[in-house]
């Protein structure tokens, strides 16, 4: 997780482990309540399913999907106003696709 203004002030990053408890996906079948991504204005990431973006859509932030693989550099130029790499084919984006459609998420 990054707290940057700009792309001239992106600070190391801080590492977040969730418990399977806190996945987007489950944390609703095991109560609401804060979430460690609370907060985010801005998740970028190297895949996610339908169900990931709505989750995120509803507690407020916005998921940006990039093949960009080192998250320092994503965010430098996406607070540069520079293009991102595009994503690389996935098969976990595939199997949450399906999982997505068969889903209650």
């Amino acid at each position: 997780m990054f707290a940057a203004a700009d792309a001239a002030s992106i600070p190391d990053a801080r590492r977040i482990v969730l418990e399977k408890m806190q996945l987007i996906h489950h944390f609703g079948d095991y109560g609401e309540g804060a979430h460690p991504l609370d907060g985010a204005d801005v998740v970028i990431t190297g895949s996610a399913g339908e169900g990931f973006l709505r989750h995120m859509a509803a507690r407020g932030a916005r998921v940006i999907l990039t093949g960009e693989i080192d998250p320092r550099e994503a965010v430098r130029k996406l607070l540069a106003g520079e293009a991102l790499a595009e994503t690389r084919f996935d098969i976990t984006t595939m199997l949450c696709k399906v999982h997505d459609l068969f889903g209650t998420h």
